[in-house]
């Protein structure tokens, strides 16, 4: 940790200032009206879309971070590789984004670009929590500025090439980020850690935290959906749609949560997961006209799917499949994610959206599911050598190895000591 993490971390971000330097100016309405006259030169448009972008910002930085504390002696490592990764991300993304966007031309920064950086950084956070607590700072800054290239490349091939709908990015943030994190930890497999590992587990209180993450992602979920939409109508529908299928994705998360569980009782983590899979599913139909009625059917399956996914998938996926799953993300973003392509590609078959054809949807599904697969498994690959320093089994989940910790109290003998000079007391 010592050379290789400082070196890296203070490597890049030289490379990203001379990257700023070269590429990235300020938006002005004077540059916007040369790089296209039919763009609005509103600069009030920024402080329009601010408050959107800050409910963005919480969605990643507090958000995610927190939802990844359930583990007991991770926490440390959820919240502040969360920090790092993110801060990484959004700069590269501003970068490999703006260069694809802009056909290699200046890139003038404005609030949009801030949003779609924040989404490009979702994405390997996503990622982030298949592998949690078995990859170094050092891989994680590896996998950051891999993932977020394919992620830029995809996300223009859907957009730009496609034109295919996905304004709330079920297909090209949520499913892409859960196989490309799948196929990260399916290279990564660790035989070791087959039958578990004592501290890949929760107590109460870091459960307690990870519900403060799932409350911050479900109360802003709507402006994640909304965020890009076009003014207007189409940002209206994706609110309230988003809105609505949140609510309905909580009730049916609780029912199946008890009806599977033994004595009815809820399972937390099917509560911190699975009632945030219907703002993933709605996500590509968000601002289609689907009727409300439609965004709560399709947040009701996605909470069933998801619930299903945590009980009987996960352990299939790690025992069969080898597949370590440590946050259950293809439940969470992987399912409902396909889910929501699916819903997409109904939807424009319906006639709500005569902007893309059926065709193109379901192209634009099968590319971020392909893309993600194909460059997980050469991010995997990479990250396998050596010299990166992975953890190992035994110090897996771990936050002793990478942070400077509290000594532990034992709260017994020192009650004890404290008792036998003070035996009044």
């Amino acid at each position: 940790m010592r050379f290789k993490f400082p070196l890296m971390a203070l490597g890049l971000e030289v490379g990203m200032i001379v990257l700023f330097g070269l590429f990235v100016h300020y938006e002005t309405e004077q540059n916007i009206q040369q790089l296209n006259a039919t763009k609005p030169t509103d600069t009030g448009r920024f402080l329009e879309l601010y408050p959107l972008f800050q409910d963005v910002h919480v969605m990643v930085f507090v958000g995610i971070g927190f939802l990844m504390t359930f583990l007991k002696k991770y926490s440390f490592s959820s919240v502040g590789i969360n920090l790092l990764i993110a801060a990484l991300g959004l700069q590269w993304g501003t970068i490999v984004q703006g260069v694809l966007h802009s056909y290699g031309q200046t890139i003038h920064i404005g609030v949009e670009n801030m949003i779609n950086a924040d989404f490009s950084t979702v994405t390997v956070l996503i990622s982030f929590g298949a592998v949690l607590g078995k990859t170094s700072p050092v891989q994680m800054l590896i996998m950051t500025i891999i993932e977020i290239a394919v992620f830029a490349y995809n996300e223009y091939l859907v957009g730009e090439i496609f034109r295919a709908s996905d304004t709330g990015a079920s297909m090209t943030i949520h499913a892409f980020g859960a196989y490309f994190g799948l196929a990260v930890a399916g290279v990564l497999y660790r035989p070791g850690l087959r039958k578990g590992h004592e501290n890949e587990e929760s107590v109460y209180h870091s459960d307690l935290f990870a519900m403060i993450g799932t409350l911050f992602l479900w109360t802003f979920w709507p402006s994640f959906n909304s965020a890009i939409a076009e003014a207007g109508e189409k940002q209206y529908r994706a609110i309230v749609n988003t809105y609505l299928s949140l609510a309905a994705c909580v009730l049916t998360t609780y029912a199946i949560s008890s009806f599977l569980e033994h004595r009815g009782k809820l399972d937390m983590v099917h509560i911190q997961n699975a009632t945030l899979a219907g703002g993933v599913a709605v996500g590509t139909c968000a601002d289609m006209e689907i009727q409300p009625y439609s965004s709560m059917i399709i947040g009701s399956i996605a909470g069933i799917v998801s619930v299903f996914g945590y009980k009987f998938l996960t352990p299939f996926f790690a025992t069969k499949l080898r597949i370590q799953d440590t946050c259950g993300v293809h439940n969470l973003h992987g399912l409902p994610g396909v889910v929501g392509g699916l819903a997409g590609i109904a939807a424009v078959g319906m006639g709500v959206s005569n902007t893309t054809t059926v065709a193109m949807q379901a192209a634009a599904l099968g590319s971020s599911i392909g893309a993600a697969l194909v460059g997980g498994l050469i991010t995997g690959l990479i990250l396998k050598i050596p010299i990166w320093g992975q953890p190992s089994d035994e110090n897996c989940y771990d936050d002793s190895i990478y942070w400077e910790v509290p000594k532990k109290i034992d709260y017994d003998s020192h009650f004890h000591d404290y008792h036998q000079l003070n035996p009044e007391v």
